[in-house]
């Protein structure tokens, strides 16, 4: 089955103020469909990839013929971590966390605001294009970056959260002010849906 763009739970403009409409529909209908039409491109060029999900592609791209490996990469982990992104985010959200993860990270970190911290210093020292993460290792939670699309569940991580650093997730509303979007961005998570992933990582 082809990948496809999911569609928005929610309206464009539901994360205003904190992210615009504007930047929603250039992200959601341009940018993540890019990145899947260049993924079933991608895929369909190595028939021992057909039927398995960008997670089972993205776990063992070793498997992936060096010619197609980083197209693979690039592409399926685009569609992937866009599909997260849009997830994670919800209206009416924010705030402190709730529930398993609140208590993973109290463990973690020792306090939400320090998490917050880590969190979007990681942002911040990303340089150029990539992603911030929190992800469950198998020593525990851990916060990284990755560059372009890479994926964490190439290194054997499950992801729980991620924030989009690539300037298109924000200058049109923050121009070349990160920080202000790595602050904003904590309005809109959707804690519901992290703790999901969370429980699905540990089961």
């Amino acid at each position: 089955m082809a990948f496809e763009v999911p569609a928005l739970t929610y309206a464009y403009e539901a994360l205003e103020p904190y992210i615009d409409a504007q930047t929603m529909h250039l992200h959601h209908d341009k940018h993540h469909q890019t990145y899947t039409d260049n993924a079933n491109a991608a895929v369909a060029k190595v028939p021992e990839l057909s039927g398995k999900s960008a997670e089972q592609i993205l776990e063992d791209l070793d498997a992936v013929p060096d010619a197609f490996r980083d197209a693979v990469r690039n592409n399926v982990g685009g569609f992937l971590n866009h599909s997260i992104f849009w997830s994670v985010m919800a209206p009416n959200a924010g705030g402190p966390p709730t529930g398993a993860i609140a208590e993973a990270i109290a463990k973690a970190y020792g306090d939400f605001s320090l998490f917050q911290e880590k969190f979007n210093d990681a942002g911040l020292k990303q340089f150029g294009s990539g992603w911030t993460w929190l992800v469950l290792s198998p020593g525990g939670l851990q916060v990284l970056s990755t560059g372009n699309q890479e994926s964490p569940l190439s290194m054997g991580l499950e992801p729980i959260l991620l924030n989009d650093v690539w300037e298109h997730a924000y200058y049109l509303k923050y121009q070349n002010r990160r920080a202000d979007y790595l602050a904003a961005w904590w309005n809109v998570i959707n804690w519901n849906e992290v703790n999901r992933r969370f429980s699905v990582a540990k089961g």
